[in-house]
């Protein structure tokens, strides 16, 4: 970018927004991610390719949690980037990976779920784990290849006294960029609600299962995907395209510049709601948080010494008890085995 292509905003209050926010998103989602991730790598008895996606969903997040407190900064200085030039590429390619990666691995997880509930026969159900590893790196592939564009060029801009990072300019369209935004939405969009829909037509249409929990659970499961999907992408889109359908006239727009960066935000809360994604993908996951809600709050007390539990023993465990010892010492001796008798 150089001086022309930066619209000078005055009184701007995205910078009094975004902080409260980011900080919320931040927080949020890097306990609830946090948490996540422990149960991923720890706690997981078996792997399957839903869980290699969702895991992949929760790599994408975190990705996001690297870039939160940069921009945080950022508007916290009145949107001046205070860090090179190559560091705004990265963050705001990172940002831009999160967002794809998360779309990406949200719609794979509706299909997946898809074909194991209207398709429970299908081939897709009989993959591997290497095979969906395998699909996994050439979807981030695809990932990278859609977002590498932010890396090509400087997204610094002198604004007075200010260096802003922005990846939208608001003058005009971005071209790749916009056409990037609006793809990675409306196509996942498509998939994700005739997935909900099919998922849902398919339960009913079974009245002996639609019965049981666990197609209840099923059903839960893939709304919650879309409500996700949804709400956190479906916003920053609108604002996007009514920029984009309005111009010239919203050309350095104070009132679209804001409600853009507002609908921004919501695109980073994706790391907060994703972890009822993997709450309601697996029994495992409701088992792991109840696990460790009962851990932290039962108070720690300290055990009883060995004397004490010897005191509180009844008369007759602690008679069986000792008898048993002397049994077992005993044996090895065959001619005291007769003063056994006693007890």
């Amino acid at each position: 970018m150089d001086n022309r292509s930066c619209c000078l905003l005055e009184g701007d209050l995205i910078s009094q927004l975004m902080p409260p926010l980011l900080i919320l998103a931040f927080v949020l989602g890097a306990l609830g991610n946090g948490i996540a991730l422990c149960g991923f790598c720890f706690h997981m008895k078996t792997w399957k390719p839903s869980t290699i996606y969702l895991f992949n969903l929760a790599v994408a997040d975190f990705l996001l949690m690297i870039c939160l407190p940069f921009r945080t900064d950022y508007y916290l200085r009145d949107r001046n980037w205070a860090f090179q030039d190559l560091s705004c590429r990265l963050v705001l390619f990172m940002l831009a990976m999160n967002r794809a990666g998360s779309i990406v691995f949200l719609t794979v997880v509706a299909v997946d779920r898809y074909f194991k509930v209207v398709h429970p026969h299908h081939m897709v159900n009989t993959i591997s784990n290497r095979t969906a590893a395998g699909t996994v790196c050439v979807l981030w592939t695809l990932v990278i290849l859609g977002t590498l564009h932010l890396l090509m060029e400087s997204h610094l801009c002198l604004q007075k006294n200010a260096t802003s990072c922005e990846s939208f300019i608001m003058e005009s369209a971005n071209g790749w960029h916009d056409i990037m935004f609006q793809l990675e939405f409306f196509l996942p969009l498509g998939l994700i609600g005739f997935c909900s829909f099919k998922v849902i037509w398919s339960l009913k249409q079974r009245q002996q299962l639609a019965r049981q929990a666990r197609m209840r659970k099923a059903i839960r499961f893939i709304m919650v995907v879309a409500a996700v999907f949804v709400t956190c992408y479906l916003p920053s889109v609108l604002a996007r395209l009514y920029f984009i359908w309005t111009l010239p006239s919203s050309a350095c727009n104070a009132s679209v510049h804001v409600a853009l960066h507002f609908t921004l935000s919501f695109t980073y809360m994706n790391s907060m709601l994703d972890p009822l994604v993997y709450y309601f993908s697996s029994p495992s996951f409701p088992k792991f948080y109840t696990k460790l809600k009962i851990h932290h709050l039962r108070p720690k007390q300290p055990g009883p010494s060995k004397s004490q539990r010897m005191e509180e023993m009844p008369t007759s465990d602690l008679c069986r008890k000792s008898c048993g010892s002397v049994t077992n010492s005993v044996q090895s001796q065959p001619d005291v085995q007769g003063d056994l008798q006693v007890c």
